[in-house]
């Protein structure tokens, strides 16, 4: 139970940027061991590119919000990447791609979201 709770605390603690991180670190986990698993084990494969799929969309859902801060050049980015992870997804599993493109640009968000005194450590 204290366990538990000592997870509920430390994540209310997290910044929303720490909090994109893990949350795109796990996703990239995913994302490799579906890399890893035989065209068969469809299951592992399709989770794993739903999952994504899901948080770019959510992304891009975010950055297509008229009141979102950042700057319309970073919002069409992330949409057009949203878009792109969605095509991307289709290729692969038509066995036409492989994963490692969707690894490479989740990889590429977390160093920005670490930052430079994370990312040089």
């Amino acid at each position: 139970m204290s366990l538990q709770a000592y997870k509920t605390a430390s994540t209310r603690a997290e910044s929303p940027r720490a909090m994109e991180y893990r949350l795109f670190g796990q996703v990239t986990r995913a994302l490799m061991h579906a890399a890893t698993v035989d065209t068969s084990d469809i299951k592992t494969r399709i989770d794993a590119l739903d999952w994504n799929r899901r948080l770019w969309s959510t992304l891009a859902t975010d950055c297509s919000d008229p009141g979102n801060a950042m700057a319309k050049p970073l919002r069409a980015q992330i949409i057009s990447i949203s878009l792109f992870v969605g095509r991307h997804s289709s290729l692969i599993m038509r066995g036409d791609d492989d994963f490692q493109t969707l690894i490479d640009i989740n990889r590429m968000v977390m160093q920005g979201l670490a930052g430079p005194e994370q990312a040089a450590a």
